[in-house]
């Protein structure tokens, strides 16, 4: 199958407006710069009429094409889909709403082909956003930054572009669009760049996230670092955990022991030992110290089982179809 130059996938969800201004846009971009290329529009289940829209782009212009889902399923799994479809050697993503400017996609293409980044991340350095999303997003990006050591300014940014080889390798899932390069990162790909873009107000509707999606994306940020780190070693993680607490647990109990046998045998005052308070915190932590290291061992088993060659990466072949 004859690769494309570019392959630009667009979410959308009720963007009836701004789809053909927008498809037009990428188009006379794309001829001017002659590359060859496909649109993947991916409407997440819009209840206006955007599918009605995307199916009279594509009629009129075999570069551009649909996906449409039965329902909104949420920005990810339009991306997740998005990538299994495209056919580019450069994946480039961007919002429906026209606050993302096809004219970068030239400067995208070539940190990538030329400048051999596996992903490159726009950032909207000037934003016409309320300051009820710049504040939030700020502090957001600056956490992420420090928990995921990517240094990037603006995780969320709809304009980014990829080499196919990371597209076709990761799995986006849930709300974790935010965190794509994260994603990137721990399946191998840590070449990521930032190029500045421009950000343009938004001409039509309005925006279709709310102030919870920093709430559920801190919890994202945590669940990806978490699954992304002990995925494969989960007993690092549970294990060392419950060998704290067992061996506090343990340590706690002989001193309320032996220092209850040291008052015996030197006839000074002795408590009973199930009368000290020290004792069932040793308990608890005895037993919370078994549980964590029986569920380590558990996901170990199930993370073994699970393993599989197409779990990892294999860049290069010598002597195999």
């Amino acid at each position: 199958m004859h690769k494309n130059n570019i392959s630009v996938v667009v979410p959308l969800f009720n963007e009836e407006e701004s789809l053909t201004e927008l498809c037009d846009w990428i188009s006379r971009v794309m001829q001017t710069h002659g590359f060859t290329y496909e649109v993947i529009l991916v409407d997440d289940g819009s209840t206006d009429s955007s599918w009605e829209v995307v199916n009279t782009l594509s009629q009129n212009n075999k570069n551009i094409k649909g996906i449409k889902f039965n329902r909104n399923y949420g920005k990810s799994a339009a991306l997740n889909t998005g990538f299994k479809k495209a056919n580019g050697e450069v994946v480039i993503t961007m919002d429906a709403d026209l606050q993302d400017s096809p004219d970068e996609i030239p400067a995208l293409y070539k940190k990538i082909k030329e400048e051999g980044f596996d992903m490159v991340s726009g950032w909207k350095k000037k934003r016409h956003d309320p300051i009820s999303k710049t504040i939030p997003s700020k502090f957001f990006n600056f956490v992420t930054r420090k928990i995921s050591g990517i240094k990037l300014h603006d995780f969320n940014c709809g304009l980014k572009a990829y080499k196919e080889q990371v597209v076709k390798n990761i799995k986006v899932y849930g709300e974790m669009h935010r965190y794509i390069p994260v994603i990137a990162k721990w399946n191998g790909f840590t070449r990521i760049g930032e190029q500045v873009v421009n950000h343009h107000e938004r001409k039509y509707g309005t925006t279709k996230f709310g102030l919870e999606r920093f709430i559920n994306g801190f919890l994202d940020l945590l669940s990806i670092t978490f699954v992304s780190r002990f995925q494969r070693k989960p007993m690092h993680f549970f294990g060392l955990l419950g060998s704290l607490s067992f061996f506090g647990g343990f340590a706690i109990t002989c001193w309320v022991v032996g220092l209850k046998i040291y008052n015996l045998h030197y006839k000074l005052p002795a408590r009973d030992v199930v009368d000290q308070p020290l004792f069932f915190l040793a308990l608890v932590a005895l037993v919370i110290g078994v549980q964590l290291f029986l569920t380590g061992f558990l996901a170990e088993m199930l993370a073994m089982k699970s393993n599989s060659s197409k779990d990892y990466l294999v860049s290069e072949q010598i002597g195999l179809d």
